[in-house]
């Protein structure tokens, strides 16, 4: 699995630490790293509130171009 540095990126922008969107959506620290990283596969309903937060879509933050 790829990193996903678009999340890194979109979090980076609103000038939000991993601890903080981990604490809007409900999950650990370690979780949004692990995303990030490419080292776990978020359920959909995550990636929903990961979105929401970030205010993007799941094309943006999960879709991969390539």
């Amino acid at each position: 699995m790829p990193k996903n540095l678009k999340i890194k990126s979109a979090r980076a922008a609103l000038d939000m630490t991993q601890k903080d969107l981990a604490e809007k959506v409900g999950v650990t620290r370690q979780t949004i790293s692990a995303i990030e990283k490419g080292d776990y596969n978020p359920t959909i309903n995550l990636c929903i509130q990961i979105c929401k937060v970030l205010g993007k879509t799941l094309d943006e933050l999960f879709w991969d171009n390539e």
